[in-house]
C-alpha cells in the first residue's frame, strides 16, 4: 500500500496522526506576512534564509481512556529586526518544539487549555500547517530586540572625562545662598 500524501496547507490531522505519518520542509519566510513584517525596514524578508520546519502526528490512548491526538512541531527561522538600542538590524534565530493536543470542540479545548500545561487546539477538518508555523515563531519573537555589542558606538555613550563642558551654568540655589549669606538685600 503506496504510503498517503498529505498538504500541510490542509492537513488532516485526524488521519496523520492516526497513521504516525511526518513531514518536512521549508517556506520562504515571505510567504509567512506577519513575520515578515516584523523585519527591520533596511532587511527584505525575501533574502531571509527559509523557515524549516517538521512535524509528526501520533495518536496515544492513556490508560482507561479514549485515543488521543497528538502533533508535534518543530520550526527554525532567521530574522531580522530592529534593534532598540542603535535602531539597526539584528539578526535573531528562532527555534520552535512543540507539542499540540488535539480535542473535538473549542469549548472541550479551552477548558483543558486552562487546566494543563499542554497546548490544546480544537480539531478543525483541515489545518493549515503553515500559519500554526508562523503563529508559533511570532511567539519566539524577542520583545526587545538587541544586539549583545552595537556595531556601531551610540550617540553620547563615550563621553570623554577630559572633556570640558561647554558652558558652566550657575547654580540657582547657590545664588540663593549667597543672598541669604547678605542679608537678603540683592
Amino acid at each position: 500500500m503506496k504510503p498517503r500524501s498529505f498538504d500541510p496547507l490542509k492537513l488532516d490531522v485526524e488521519t496523520f496522526a492516526r497513521e504516525g505519518a511526518s513531514l518536512e520542509g521549508e517556506w520562504p519566510a515571505t510567504s509567512l506576512p506577519r513575520l515578515a513584517e516584523s523585519a527591520a525596514p533596511e532587511s527584505d524578508p525575501a533574502h531571509w534564509p527559509p523557515v524549516r520546519w517538521t512535524t509528526r502526528g501520533e495518536t496515544r490512548t492513556p490508560k482507561g481512556g479514549e485515543p488521543q491526538i497528538w502533533l508535534e512541531l518543530g520550526a527554525e527561522a532567521q530574522v531580522a529586526l530592529t534593534c532598540q538600542r542603535c535602531l539597526k538590524p539584528v539578526r535573531e534565530d528562532l527555534a520552535v518544539s512543540r507539542w499540540f493536543r488535539f480535542v473535538k470542540d473549542e469549548d472541550m479545548a479551552a477548558e483543558l487549555d486552562m487546566d494543563s500545561d499542554d497546548d490544546v487546539l480544537a480539531l478543525a477538518r483541515h489545518l493549515n500547517l503553515r500559519e500554526l508555523v508562523e503563529d508559533e515563531l511570532l511567539l519566539e519573537l524577542p520583545v526587545v530586540p538587541r544586539h549583545d555589542e552595537c556595531p556601531e558606538p551610540l550617540p553620547h555613550a563615550n563621553v570623554e572625562e577630559d572633556e570640558a563642558p561647554e558652558e558652566e551654568r550657575p547654580n540657582p540655589f547657590a545664588a540663593l545662598a549667597a543672598l541669604k549669606k547678605g542679608g537678603g538685600k540683592a
